[in-house]
């Protein structure tokens, strides 16, 4: 039986305890920082693949483009734009997961520290759904909402 190994009902040791949330509570925030990373990324594609539209679009205007190219470059920005939703499923996930992070970590301390002086130890509460996200790949041209 290794150093860790419990009978059913034992509590794990404090120091054991402890350490295990913290880890979880830092995975949490690396999923924050990951998250605050896609959204800034999800911007700066937006705001470019638009800029570049919104140019064609006045070069078209001004005559200075066919409308053949125009027509074809937008279909192709488009499909880009419709791909940005990647950064709305990642976002599900990394909030769901975050959630879930948070309330092991909460549960644990819980568990393993018992109520002090303060009262009871607050839990966050677990998601609902074990998935937020059923789509795992993205067509061209298609979009599927959830």
């Amino acid at each position: 039986m290794n150093e860790f190994a419990q009978a059913p009902g034992a509590r794990l040791p404090l120091v054991v305890a402890a350490d295990l949330q913290d880890h979880l509570l830092t995975v949490a925030s690396d999923l924050e920082r990951l998250q605050t990373l896609l959204d800034d990324s999800h911007h700066t594609l937006q705001a470019g693949f638009f800029g570049a539209l919104q140019l064609l679009q006045e070069l078209r205007d001004a005559g200075q483009l066919d409308a053949a190219p125009v027509v074809r470059v937008r279909e192709h920005l488009g499909c880009a734009v419709k791909a940005l939703q990647f950064q709305d499923m990642a976002s599900q996930l990394i909030a769901h997961t975050s959630r879930r992070l948070h309330n092991c970590a909460d549960r644990l301390a819980r568990d393993a520290f018992a109520d002090d002086e303060d009262g009871e130890a607050v839990v966050t509460e677990a998601p609902l759904r074990p998935n937020p996200v059923t789509q795992s790949e993205m067509d061209t041209g298609f979009i599927e909402l959830f």
